[in-house]
């Protein structure tokens, strides 16, 4: 409508590129949007000049840095420009979550191309803070600001603590959402890689996306994802920031994020059509000091601020008040759970926990910020309160004031979670200034002065997530989960056995009928994911063990435990391939144990595992090698005979004509050509 060409500024090269070709897709003219960045030859460049000046392009957007650059701004000033608008505005604030230096400097630079051009600022994730600081950056402090709420009523938000058993705990939550579309975050591209891979082992429809990817496959899953061709794409964090998919159902982090504004960006990927959408994030404390590291090399105001954000996470995590009502508050917004909508959509609110008075620990929390002058951040102030004095606190001298120590019957996690409270029920504030000092309010003023009932609930502990003793052993060879279930499996083993003319150990080992009267698997896929199993193994013996165990189930009314259908994709796949592809190739074995920096007994485990989950590798060429053809037979008639594989009993049987290495070797290729 206006005269002119309008300028956006855009931190993102695939963004603008997004927004440009949506733009296009309505127009007959080619030219009415254009890109103009690094990644343009020069005869692109000329055509976007030529569009501009023939009035063709309405908008043309550019990242900061192009307009730093004397021929663009040159060229500018001779043309009309209707107006700038700045996306992702929060950039400019370096109190935002993603603050861009060059940003900064976009007033200056917009001034050089024309004096009364008007500006607008746009961005879906500010705080008060930073808003203030992008009206006051741009020096456009008498302009309209336009709100929309921050709320989010149909997302569904959730923590869950982050154990050994996060794998299947995913692979679980993906399956209950089998063919609804979902992003999983990740920090690293390792565990990208890794969980992608786990969950198309389970049959699952997953692609990667990180930057380690070629630009072609990452083009190429990105629109899997959009076409509906993969389900679930597990990402960095630079994935998503131009999808528009609207009926995301799920966003997962794998990794807890650096920010309130990420965590609320990226699950805001979720349900945009209005539909649900469930936000499950995965926490743990050590996660944040992950992060904490990284944040080391940078200079000291930033890690302040980048402290100052990460602390705020560990409150939405630890919370037990409502998510959402955190989550608005820190955006600087009232939220009601009784009123407002949504006011049930997170674990906190479905399943709350007990709420106590609190009003005269409250006091108490309150009188310690207002005797210390109001000088300390959240952990400085629980310190005091519970009598801990550190350099800072000796400093000041406050461990010589009365209050001092005056909450030690509660824990530092209490006060903690009092705190937190108090800040969003307004009787705290934090001064984002000084890299979040705790202030009392005129309401907290009101409070000491005349107190009254204050409920609080305790945060949840995510201490005891991170207790490893607790995960049962994979692995078999503990005790047994079903001792009756065991000893009928046995009967049915010997029975098989019997029947096919082999020792018991050929078609299944021990430690593979414990994972079964533990897990109870029905089916043959289920059996294939038995400790020591596999496919092949699973279809060539698995009928009767299944009916017997199926049988088992329906008899005694069992609760069969529904998560061990996940399957591991094993740190060792790699080696796993590697060792049966250069087998078949007949390499001598001591080669392929040195390449893989191997001694020859851990090659030798490698192999057992492979073999003994029902793989066929066929390690004659090498057998033929270390034992003549009468050798071969004696050891093959003994193991046709035995009782059990166990190398001990067959040390002692043959009393030393063959060592330890010998005899497991042979066992390897016995199992493999009798068994599988």
């Amino acid at each position: 409508m206006q005269e002119g060409t309008a300028i956006v500024v855009s931190p993102l090269i695939a963004l603008m590129k997004n927004q440009v070709d949506a733009l296009r897709a309505l127009s007959d003219q080619e030219g009415i949007a254009h890109v103009l960045n690094s990644s343009l030859n020069k005869t692109e460049v000329k055509q976007v000049k030529s569009d501009i000046s023939n009035g063709i392009t309405k908008l043309l957007y550019v990242a900061p840095e192009s307009l730093t650059k004397e021929e663009y701004v040159d060229f500018l000033q001779a043309q009309t420009i209707s107006f700038v608008a700045i996306d992702e505005a929060h950039c400019i604030s370096e109190w935002g979550h993603d603050f861009r230096p060059e940003y900064r400097n976009l007033r200056a630079i917009i001034q050089r191309i024309g004096d009364n051009i008007p500006i607008i600022g746009l961005t879906a994730t500010a705080t008060p803070k930073v808003q203030e600081d992008i009206l006051k950056n741009l020096g456009m402090s008498d302009a309209n600001t336009f709100k929309a709420s921050f709320n989010r009523p149909n997302l569904y938000y959730e923590i869950r603590p982050k154990t050994k058993n996060v794998d299947t705990d995913i692979t679980r939550f993906v399956k209950g959402h089998e063919g609804k579309s979902g992003i999983i975050y990740c920090l690293s591209r390792k565990r990208v890689e890794e969980l992608a891979q786990i969950l198309q082992v389970n049959g699952l429809n997953a692609v990667p996306y990180h930057a380690g990817l070629d630009a072609k496959t990452r083009v190429k899953h990105q629109d899997m994802f959009l076409m509906e061709d993969a389900d679930i794409v597990v990402a960095t964090i630079a994935f998503g920031m131009g999808i528009d998919k609207p009926d995301v159902r799920f966003v997962i982090h794998n990794d807890i994020p650096k920010s309130i504004e990420s965590y609320y960006q990226e699950t805001g990927r979720a349900g945009r059509d209005g539909g649900e959408g469930h936000c499950l994030a995965y926490y743990s404390y050590k996660d944040i000091e992950k992060l904490e590291k990284f944040m080391s090399g940078k200079p000291v105001a930033e890690q302040e601020i980048g402290h100052a954000l990460l602390q705020e996470v560990v409150g939405f995590a630890e919370t037990s008040m409502s998510r959402r009502k955190f989550i608005l508050h820190y955006f600087g917004e009232e939220f009601d759970n009784e009123t407002g909508e949504g006011g049930d959509m997170d674990d906190n609110m479905r399943y709350p926990k007990k709420k106590e008075e609190a009003k005269e620990q409250a006091k108490m929390l309150l009188d310690v910020v207002n005797q210390t002058n109001e000088q300390y951040k959240s952990k400085e102030v629980v310190n005091v309160l519970i009598g801990k004095a550190n350099a800072m606190i000796k400093s000041h001298r406050t461990d010589q004031i009365s209050v001092f120590g005056c909450g030690k019957d509660k824990d530092d996690s209490y006060w903690m979670a009092l705190l937190r409270q108090l800040l969003v029920a307004g009787f705290l504030k934090k001064d984002i200034e000084t890299y979040g000092v705790i202030k009392l309010t005129d309401e907290g003023k009101a409070f000491l002065q005349n107190p009254e009932s204050f409920m609080m609930t305790e945060d949840h502990s995510f201490k005891e997530a991170n207790d490893d003793s607790i995960i049962i052993s994979q692995k078999g060879g503990g005790a047994v989960a079903d001792e009756n279930l065991f000893k009928l499996l046995k009967a049915e083993l010997k029975k098989t056995a019997d029947k096919l003319s082999l020792p018991p150990f050929v078609i299944f080992q021990e430690p593979s009928l414990e994972d079964m009267a533990l897990k109870y698997p029905i089916t043959i896929e289920e059996l294939s994911n038995v400790h020591g199993v596999g496919d092949g193994k699973a279809k060539k013996y698995g009928k009767p063990f299944v009916k017997l165990i199926n049988q088992y189930v329906a008899d005694n009314d069992i609760e069969r435990p529904d998560d061990f259908v996940v399957k591991s994709t094993g740190s060792n796949s790699a080696n796993k391939l590697y060792i049966i592809q250069n087998v078949d190739r007949k390499l001598p074995l001591t080669d392929i144990a040195d390449s893989k920096g191997l001694e020859m007994p851990e090659l030798i485990k490698e192999m057992e595992a492979i073999v003994f989950s029902g793989t066929k590798l066929n390690i004659s060429y090498w057998i033929d090698e270390i034992l003549d053809d009468e050798q071969q037979e004696e050891i093959h008639e003994y193991f046709l005979e035995a009782e059990s594989d166990k190398i001990e009993d067959a040390l002692e049987e043959f009393d030393g004509d063959y060592d330890h290495e010998e005899l497991r070797l042979y066992r390897l290729k016995f199992i493999s050509e009798v068994g599988n």
